[in-house]
């Protein structure tokens, strides 16, 4: 489904999850990645008033959510934008995360869980957004609870790579439960 009419599905939860999210994110000069996604664009909206904050995405939307911020360095990556997410991917996204470190990443996904790790429906999304993963001291999944529990094609990083979830309390008890086993730190919002 487009970015566009995704938008308002969840709004209120993608909204609390985003607060939450921000409050995570350390004070003073710091450094950010962003994937595309509905719920990434709720936790920008947050960010955005924050000083000393530098802002790396492939998410268009993101950017011109946020470009005319003059308290946020805005880096955008290079590639081919898909018409669906509007999201800059293949190897030019890539080298520009592959040529940068952030304190945190923020991924929107479309599944996590304890066999898939994060995944998403496109592949080459998943590969440009695993080398932001892999120049990410750490790496904060935000998800809607339905996602939580659900695989997707492709996948873009393993739960061992993922340290934070934030959700709502939609999701499936038991499986986050399996997320909080396997080492993950698991926020629950209410829904």
């Amino acid at each position: 489904m487009p970015v566009r009419l995704r938008d308002a599905k969840y709004r209120e939860a993608k909204q609390r999850i985003a607060r939450r999210a921000a409050q995570l994110v350390p004070d003073g000069p710091y450094s950010i990645a962003l994937s595309g996604g509905t719920t990434t664009a709720e936790v920008v909206k947050v960010l955005a008033t924050r000083p000393n904050l530098a802002i790396i995405t492939n998410s268009l939307t993101t950017v011109m959510a946020i470009a005319s911020r003059p308290n946020l360095k805005v880096i955008i990556t290079g590639g081919v934008v898909r018409s669906s997410s509007y999201e800059a991917v293949g190897v030019l996204a890539e080298n520009t995360f592959n040529a940068i470190n952030v304190g945190t990443a923020i991924l929107g996904t479309d599944g996590i869980s304890s066999r898939g790790g994060a995944t998403t429906h496109d592949e080459t999304e998943a590969r440009t957004n695993h080398a932001m993963v892999a120049h990410a001291q750490r790496v904060m999944v935000v998800a809607d609870g339905s996602k939580v529990g659900r695989i997707t094609l492709a996948k873009v990083a393993d739960l061992s790579e993922i340290h934070i979830l934030v959700t709502d309390e939609t999701a499936d008890k038991a499986e986050l439960e399996r997320i909080r086993a396997a080492g993950i730190e698991v926020h629950v919002v209410p829904a």
